[in-house]
């Protein structure tokens, strides 16, 4: 099915990308539009990859014309004045809301009223200015069965530095194109959207966003299907598998993992050619013996020889120097017998300019390869950063398109997800359709970006779980001196930049395209770091050698050098956060009074992790120190001084305060208020 997916929301001026999908490089593909505001003279070119821009407030239909029939797509774009705000960084080439309740009332935009939900009364002009600041809109979507109904309704929260309500906030429903649900069948009231059961013969997708005077928000979805006995399943696609959002994720430098003197067993004389993978597989009981159940390798296809591996040469075939594909397996399939999943890292933007297909377009201008590639001069190709051994896709044509999706599909199989390279270089409309082509098959399966800024709108369809770059940053930062609260700041800052409470995140303090925090920071700040990363809301990652104190960044692992009682901090924070439910990433974060009484107070943050739950609930209020002597501080939420990280005792919660190394962990008192 050629269907170019989800309807979009955007603002006037921003571009949509259309794409069939899962095309047939062969075949004729021609867009057109089928509706649009009387005022649009708007239209998309010829090619079967097109580029529109809506240039009025409104509902647009976007036909495709496909092998397999007509397809149609809703773009609702708002006013200019309200865009999200949440586009990909430019980096250089080369150098209680309120709907529509009266089903009959012209939309605001001026249709026919046919939308599934009225956009703002103020959609003829750009939105006025606040001059108390604020930002956009965050909005979670729920669905139950009521009364032979689903009801859908809308969890719309204003911006946390805004003067705006969630009663000033409109919310803007969309039905899913690809289903067969008319706008007649729903009923949109009170801040609700309600199917009769009678209407749902199969499927029915919601596509709602909060909107308001500084934009939209990050769009939600529900996935409503009828299930062979007559039941109804309700799932929200844009979730991140439960599985992820607790994981502890540990990322292996694949080519300088076995280290030159490495004592994993039978396997330490072979870490020569072919020998890798067979070496990660011997240390999987070391790694899962350090609390992880998420393994993340970095690129393993055929390259250039260039040792991180991301400058791919075959799409389809592992690198010689890593091992066989019975070898990758094998080591795949040992981490899922110990309850591990396994990340595939997936590079799209680009090829190895080694690559046959580069080769072929670079010295001949009438290969067929040329269109693969995006120029910058006859004989050199657009890339980022001035690197010179990559060179960057054409995703407008189709060969490319086929070619990565059909990768893609060779290697999901084998693994539980896609640490995705380079996101925010690929076009969004390939991600959309990646994320729904794996969902389809398994609902479980994991993207994750590397998006550094993130981008709030990739939560949305693209993809599950986040790299935290602004935390990272924030980590450095205190690392060097700044004051320890900028961490709990960054954590805030997810929702001041849009992202829904339902986003995930991986947290980190260092990977392999960064200088080790230790050297940079220091043993003490080290500690805290890695006590942030298992104690605040999110996924952490280890990067292999972390644990133990590697200094070099990609170097062979001193596995004979390990400084064992860092290793032992490591394990003793992956084991707590796993027992203690307060830590866990959906648990609550909050802001509690503390009192530096000995130490730098500057060096030093302290908050609260709680599970409100009947039958679980759990508090727990952590100090974290990256001072590099003690500090004592004064936590009046904490409820005793016992540190359930170590099992010692730390101090008294009152005026004698919590001794603190680099990181205390102790239980709260459920009765003190939160600031």
């Amino acid at each position: 099915m050629h269907h170019p997916g989800p309807p979009r929301f955007v603002a006037v001026g921003d571009e949509v990308e259309l794409a069939p999908r899962d095309p047939d490089p062969a075949a004729t593909y021609a867009w057109s539009v089928a509706a649009a505001p009387a005022e649009s003279t708007a239209t998309p070119g010829d090619d079967p990859v097109e580029y529109f821009t809506p240039d009025e407030p409104g509902r647009y239909v976007l036909a495709l014309d496909a092998p397999d029939g007509r397809h149609e797509l809703t773009v609702r774009a708002f006013p200019g004045g309200l865009a999200s705000a949440s586009e990909a960084p430019d980096y250089g080439r080369s150098g209680g809301a309120a709907t529509t309740d009266d089903d009959t009332t012209p939309a605001a935009d001026g249709t026919s009223g046919d939308e599934e939900g009225s956009g703002r009364t103020d959609d003829d002009a750009d939105a006025p200015v606040d001059p108390d600041g604020g930002g956009r809109p965050r909005l979670t979507l729920s669905a139950t069965v009521e009364d032979e109904a689903v009801v859908v309704e809308t969890h719309a929260q204003s911006h946390p530095d805004g003067t705006e309500t969630t009663a000033d906030l409109d919310v803007t429903f969309l039905l899913d194109d690809r289903d067969d649900v008319a706008r007649g069948d729903v009923r949109i009231a009170g801040g609700k959207l309600t199917l009769p059961l009678d209407a749902l013969s199969d499927r029915a997708r919601v596509h709602a966003v909060a909107v308001g005077r500084h934009g939209y928000s990050v769009p939600d979805a529900v996935d409503i299907r009828r299930e062979e006995d007559g039941s109804v399943d309700i799932h929200r696609p844009y979730d991140p598998p439960a599985w992820a959002e607790d994981s502890v994720i540990y990322e292996v430098y694949v080519r300088t993992f076995p280290g030159q003197d490495s004592d994993a067993g039978d396997e330490s004389d072979a870490t020569g050619t072919g020998a890798v993978f067979d070496a990660i597989r011997e240390r999987l009981d070391y790694i899962e013996g350090l609390g992880v159940d998420t393994l993340w390798l970095t690129p393993v296809l055929a390259n250039d020889d260039a040792p991180h591996g991301y400058n791919v040469t075959d799409f389809f075939a592992l690198a010689d120097d890593l091992g066989t594909r019975e070898d990758y397996e094998r080591l795949v399939e040992a981490a899922h017998d110990r309850g591990m999943r396994v990340l595939f890292d997936l590079v799209c933007n680009h090829s190895a300019r080694a690559h046959p297909y580069f080769q072929a377009a670079v010295s001949d201008p009438d290969s067929e390869y040329r269109e693969w590639y995006e120029w910058r001069g006859p004989a050199e190709p657009e890339t980022y950063f001035d690197w010179e051994l990559i060179a960057n896709f054409d995703f407008s044509h189709l060969p490319v398109r086929r070619h990565l999706l059909d990768a893609v599909d060779e290697w999901a199989p084998l693994v539980d997800g896609f640490r995705c390279d380079m996101a925010w270089a690929v076009p969004n409309a390939f991600w959309r359709e990646v994320h729904d082509r794996l969902k389809a098959r398994d609902s479980e399966f994991l993207l994750l970006d590397e998006t550094i800024p993130y981008i709030p709108d990739y939560q949305a369809g693209l993809f599950d779980m986040h790299f935290d770059s602004t935390t990272y940053a924030a980590l450095r930062r205190v690392g060097n001196g700044e004051p320890a609260e900028a961490v709990l700041d960054a954590v805030d800052d997810r929702a001041r930049s849009g992202f829904p409470d339902h986003a995930g995140f991986m947290l980190y303090a260092e990977n392999h395209d960064e200088t080790r925090y230790l050297v940079e920071c220091g043993r003490p700040a080290a500690e805290a770091a890695l006590g942030a990363l298992f104690t605040l809301p999110g996924a952490p990652m280890v990067y292999a050698g972390q644990e133990f104190g590697q200094r070099g960044r990609r170097d062979d692992l001193a596995w004979a050098h390990a400084d064992e009682s860092l290793r032992e901090h490591v394990r003793r924070l992956a084991a707590l956060r796993r027992e203690r439910p307060a830590l866990s990433a959906g648990a609550a974060l909050d802001r509690v009074d503390y009192e530096v009484r000995e130490g730098w107070d500057d060096r030093v943050v302290a908050f609260r992790r709680e599970v409100d739950e009947p039958d679980d609930g759990d508090a727990v209020v952590v100090v974290l120190n990256f001072g590099a002597e003690p500090a004592t501080v004064a936590v009046d939420a904490a409820a005793d001084g016992t540190d359930v990280l170590t099992g010692e005792p730390v101090g008294e919660s009152g005026d004698d305060g919590l001794r603190v190394e680099s990181v205390a962990v102790v239980p709260a008192d459920p009765a003190e208020t939160r600031r």
